[in-house]
C-alpha cells in the first residue's frame, strides 16, 4: 500500500520533549519473569504455546507497584518510561478485546493502565513497547525465531497460518493502545527481521502502522524497528563510537537501549550487573554523542524490583540531583568549536554551559584546548564552588608557540587536590556570549 510522506512524517516539534529528556526507564515484564530464564526463554527452549501458556494461570504480580516504579524513575532523574505492553511471547499486560491472553484475564489487573496513571502522577512521559512478533498467536507463521521452528511438520503447520490475519490482529492491538490510554508519547516497536524465513515491513504493513500512529497520536515519537524510517534509531546493548548519522551523513536522533545486567526480562541467575559508575559513564557518553539512554530493569515473577536495580537507580538519582543540568537538554559539543576533551573526561554542552565530566581526577591542573578567550566563569557542579582558570600569555615565547607543551588556545583550570565525593565530578564552564559551541 503506497502512502504519501505526509502520512508517516512526524508532527513538527513532536520530538522536542525527547531531546530534552535524555534519560528514560525501560521496563520488561511478562510471563517470562516466572521461569526467570530470560525473556526469550520460550523460543530458546522450543516451548510450544500450549506448554508455555500455563504460566498465565500462575501469573500473580502482587508486588508490581506502578507508583513505586514511577517514583523510582523520577528520583533517578529519568523523564520518561516505557513498558512492554506485549512481548514476543504474546501475553498482553492490558485489557485487549482481541484476545484473552492478557493480565486482565490472568489476574484481574490492567497493568498498562496502572503504569500510565502512575507515570502521569509523577510528571513522566508515557511510552509503550509493543512486539510485532507473537509466538502465541495461531496465525503467526513459524519462522527462524519461532519456538516451533525445529518441528518436522513446520510446512504443514504453516499451511494453516495466514500473516494477513495476524497483521489485522497486530493493527487492532496497536489501535487499542493508541485510543484507550490517553496521550501516548513514545511507541517502541520490536522488531523487523527481513530476509528468507524472516519478516519484513510488508508483513506488518509498517507504513500502515506508522500512518495509524500519526493519525491517532500525532505527537507520539516512534522508533525505527518497523523497518522503515521513523523518528529515531535504537542501537541495542552497545555504545556508538560517535554521533549517529544516516546514509547521507546527516545526524540522526538516537537512543541507546541498555540493560543493568544484560537481560531484559527477569533472569534470576544473571548476576552480571553493571556498576553505578559504569551506567553513569554510559549515560554521559550517550548525551555527549547526541543520544538518549533508555535503561532497562526487569521485575521478578511477582512484579517486584531487584535490589541491584533499585540500588543502582538510587545512586544515579543522587548524582542527577546535583548534576542533571549536564544531562537534561544537553548534547554534544560542536566539533567546529575547536574545543577538545582532555584525556579522562567526557563532555556535554547546554547552551553557554560546557560540562566536563572528570572520569579521572587530575593532579591540580586540567588543560582544555580550544577555550582561550571563551571562559567567563567555572565551578564544580556538585557544590557550586568556583574554580580558578588561566590562559597562556602568548607573549612569553611568541604568539604561535607553546609553553611546556600547552598551546596558546588552552585554558588551564586549577582543581582541588581532594576529589569531590560524588559518583562523577563535573566542571561547569560558563562561556562568553558569541563563543558557544552547539548544545541544545
Amino acid at each position: 500500500m503506497s502512502r504519501s510522506p505526509e502520512t508517516t512524517a512526524p508532527s513538527a516539534g513532536a520530538s522536542a520533549w525527547f531531546d530534552q529528556a535524555r534519560f528514560g526507564l525501560f521496563v520488561h515484564f511478562g510471563l517470562y519473569a516466572i521461569p526467570a530464564r530470560h525473556e526469550w526463554s520460550m523460543t530458546r527452549e522450543r516451548r510450544s504455546p500450549e506448554d508455555y501458556e500455563r504460566y498465565a494461570e500462575l501469573f500473580d504480580p502482587d508486588r508490581f507497584d506502578a507508583r513505586l516504579i514511577a517514583r523510582t524513575a523520577r528520583a533517578a532523574g529519568m523523564r520518561y518510561a516505557v513498558l512492554t505492553t506485549k512481548h514476543h511471547e504474546g501475553f498482553c499486560l492490558y485489557d485487549s478485546a482481541l484476545t484473552e491472553y492478557t493480565s486482565v484475564h490472568a489476574c484481574g489487573r490492567d497493568l498498562v493502565r496502572e503504569f500510565v496513571e502512575a507515570l502521569r502522577e509523577e510528571g513522566l512521559r508515557v511510552g509503550f513497547y509493543h512486539s510485532l512478533i507473537d509466538w502465541h498467536h495461531p496465525q503467526f507463521p513459524i519462522d527462524s525465531v519461532h519456538p516451533l521452528r525445529d518441528r518436522e511438520d513446520v510446512a504443514e503447520l504453516n499451511a494453516d497460518r495466514d500473516i494477513a490475519r495476524y497483521r489485522a490482529y497486530l493493527h487492532g492491538q496497536v489501535r487499542e493502545l493508541l485510543t484507550g490510554y490517553g496521550e501516548v508519547d513514545y511507541l517502541f516497536f520490536d522488531f523487523t527481521y527481513p530476509g528468507e524465513n524472516g519478516k519484513g515491513p510488508e508483513d506488518w504493513d509498517s507504513e500502515g502502522l506508522l500512518a495509524m500512529v500519526r493519525e491517532l497520536q500525532p505527537g507520539c515519537v516512534v522508533n525505527d524497528r518497523l523497518g522503515i524510517p521513523a523518528d529515531l534509531v535504537t542501537p541495542e546493548q552497545y555504545q556508538p563510537a560517535e554521533p549517529m548519522r544516516d546514509d547521507q551523513g546527516e545526524l540522526e536522533r538516537w537512543e541507546a537501549c541498555q540493560t543493568t545486567n544484560g537481560s531484559w526480562g527477569y533472569d534470576r541467575d544473571n548476576l552480571e550487573f553493571k556498576s553505578s559508575d559504569l551506567l553513569l559513564r554510559m549515560l554521559v557518553d550517550t548525551v555527549g554523542k547526541g543520544g538518549n539512554m533508555l535503561l532497562n530493569i526487569g521485575p521478578d515473577g511477582r512484579g517486584g524490583l531487584r535490589r541491584e536495580d533499585t540500588d543502582s537507580l538510587a545512586d544515579l538519582g543522587r548524582w542527577m540531583d546535583l548534576h542533571h543540568d549536564s544531562v537534561h537538554g544537553a548534547g554534544p559539543v560542536d566539533p567546529s568549536s575547536g574545543i577538545q576533551a582532555p584525556p579522562g573526561t567526557l563532555m556535554t554542552q547546554r547552551g553557554d554551559r560546557l560540562y566536563i565530566h572528570l572520569t579521572a581526577w587530575p593532579l591540580t591542573h586540567l588543560h582544555v584546548r580550544g577555550l582561550a578567550g571563551s571562559v567567563r566563569f567555572a565551578r564544580l557542579l556538585n557544590d557550586g564552588s568556583e574554580i580558578a582558570f588561566s590562559t597562556l600569555d602568548p607573549g612569553r615565547k611568541g604568539s604561535h608557540t607553546t609553553v611546556d607543551g600547552i598551546s596558546a588556545d588552552t585554558v588551564t583550570f586549577t582543581l582541588p587536590i581532594s576529589r569531590p565525593d560524588v559518583l562523577l565530578p563535573v566542571l561547569e564552564v560558563r562561556l562568553r556570549a558569541g563563543t558557544t559551541g552547539a548544545g541544545s
